[in-house]
């Protein structure tokens, strides 16, 4: 196998081009530059939080003093909004710091699965695998693999954001392509696509739990129950169109802007106190290289083997009648200990298999290289890890005031009360969406607010639950990747600036913004063609009721 050349990719970095002029930059360039250059305006991730959290908090004071309340309709409780700056919000801050910073979501998901891929990695089973995978693969092909995986990487929930972006820019580099390209790439494709996939997931069972939760209040129109298929056919159109739009962006857009800006296509080495490089036991220039030698192909070989007997095991202790890993009616849906164990699922993968190939080929010789690899790993995420203190304070503070219900329920009521009809109104239903998704990342939370209120309003309209669902699975996703209340945010961010150490948000919602607009009018066209077509959105369910 020989090994890959970088394949040239757009016009000539910014600068001096040969002929002496300075190199044409394009509208998109001149547009995304101002984009970032406003972005990195903003402060650094800690100090915008923390502002955040003022903000919040004296906010959430008076409206808290002017006696604010909300009812989510269809529900009889009443959240009164809660204000931080009083006897009751200070308690509640002195009393849950802690609780607040460790029950940060993101820890949960970031930490296991990055002590696994710390072997995985280090050990030089990714390295090797991407190489067996791809090296023979013409490079023109991998944004659109990137683009497919991303997208219905969803089935991993957010394990998606931390495992997919990594692996892409392994793939590209391995490629002779801009590894950033796949790092921003994969991450796009993961969030802005991140409510569908070509097959049922855990996603789609929780949806229709939420959404047959109030199928009551309009029973007498003769709505459908909803099941984890009913948008299964506009969930398998919108992975192809979506996968295909990713693969393009990165292609055309991303990656050629990232050489016209000529960034570094290989991680950034600091230096330490006397000036020497550190020692890596990341992927090395040998790791790196095209063809495989023979302990390399022997570790994969068992590698594969250990997987399909871990596949084997995982596969008999969750099938086996009686199973612990079975929910209350035997089944795995909508929700059950087996789908609640993901991320030790993704865990034990990387661990079993990372550790089978560095056996094999000499590079884990005792579970000292083991917790050595696994320090490294950590190592590379301590500014996330002190990130999430102030995340997770400000993300607890915003669901403890109930302002996210107080901003979901206004506005829903706000669009309700415009009075549109038909697609128009499905239309502004997703905007709608979008804008909220900027604020509460939850889909299952947000799903909770406006499917209460939406239901009911579409049913009226003469539209099926299942297709409200539909409309708000574009909304919930598409936005996802440019608003820094996604935590994964600051996680890419941390891998961003391996390569690119001066890289600030404004540096990813510029990289990310080519892929919302395009991810969010094809979602809405290929809405509209089921729509004007009147098409089943999955077995069993349509548009309007009565079908």
């Amino acid at each position: 196998m020989s090994s890959p050349s970088p394949r040239p990719v757009g016009p000539a970095p910014d600068g001096p081009a040969p002929d002496g002029s300075a190199a044409r930059l394009t509208r998109t360039d001149r547009l995304l530059n101002v984009v970032e250059r406003l972005g990195n305006k903003l402060p650094e991730p800690f100090m915008l939080f923390l502002i955040l959290f003022a903000v919040t908090g004296i906010v959430s004071t008076a409206m808290a003093l002017a006696g604010v309340k909300v009812s989510v309709p269809g529900s009889d409780e009443v959240t009164v909004i809660k204000g931080l700056f009083t006897g009751e919000g200070m308690a509640w801050l002195t009393t849950s710091l802690g609780e607040n910073y460790l029950g940060f979501p993101p820890l949960v998901t970031v930490m296991p699965i990055l002590l696994g891929i710390g072997i995985a990695q280090h050990s030089g089973l990714l390295a090797a695998g991407i190489r067996a995978m791809f090296g023979s693969s013409p490079a023109w092909l991998l944004p659109y693999v990137v683009g497919i995986v991303g997208v219905i990487a969803s089935i991993m929930s957010d394990s998606a954001f931390v495992v997919v972006p990594p692996l892409a820019a392994l793939v590209f580099k391995a490629a002779g392509r801009h590894p950033v390209a796949g790092l921003l790439g994969g991450f796009a494709a993961a969030g802005a696509g991140y409510s569908t996939n070509l097959v049922p997931t855990s996603l789609d069972a929780l949806f229709a739990g939420i959404t047959n939760s109030v199928i009551e209040t309009v029973s007498g129109l003769g709505a459908t129950t909803v099941n984890p298929v009913s948008n299964w056919w506009f969930n398998i159109a919108s992975s192809i169109v979506l996968a295909l739009i990713a693969g393009f962006i990165i292609d055309r857009v991303i990656e050629p802007r990232l050489v016209r800006q000529d960034i570094p296509r290989d991680e950034t080495i600091e230096e330490d106190a006397d000036g020497q490089a550190p020692e890596t036991s990341g992927e090395s220039s040998e790791q790196m290289r095209a063809s495989l030698s023979r302990p390399e192909k022997r570790g994969l070989l068992l590698t594969v083997l250990a997987g399909l007997v871990l596949t084997a095991i995982v596969l008999l202790a969750a099938l086996v009648p009686g199973s612990p890993w079975r929910n209350e009616d035997g089944g795995f849906l909508p929700t059950s200990p087996l789908l609640d164990s993901i991320v030790f699922l993704v865990f034990l993968y990387f661990v079993v298999l990372g550790s089978v190939y560095g056996i094999a080929t000499g590079t884990l010789r005792s579970t000292r290289d083991a917790v050595r690899m696994m320090t490294e790993a950590l190592k590379e995420m301590l500014p996330f890890i002190v990130l999430a203190f102030i995340l997770g304070n400000f993300i607890a503070l915003f669901n403890w005031s109930g302002i996210g219900s107080w901003i979901a329920v206004t506005g829903a009521e706000g669009l309700e009360h415009i009075g549109l009809t038909g697609f128009g109104a499905v239309i502004g239903f997703i905007l709608l969406a979008s804008v909220l998704n900027l604020f509460i990342i939850s889909g299952s939370g947000m799903w909770t607010i406006m499917a209460a209120v939406f239901v009911p309003m579409f049913a009226l309209l003469g539209y099926e639950p299942a297709f409200t669902q539909a409309a708000f699975r574009v909304g919930d996703s598409a936005t996802q990747v440019i608003t820094p209340m996604n935590p994964y945010m600051v996680v890419l961010l941390g891998m961003l600036r391996k390569y690119e150490p001066a890289a600030g948000l404004g540096s990813l919602f510029a990289r990310m913004l080519p892929f919302v607009v395009p991810f969010w009018i094809a979602w809405t066209l290929i809405l509209a063609v089921f729509f004007a077509f009147d098409l089943p959105l999955g077995p069993g369910n349509g548009i309007h009721l009565g079908q």
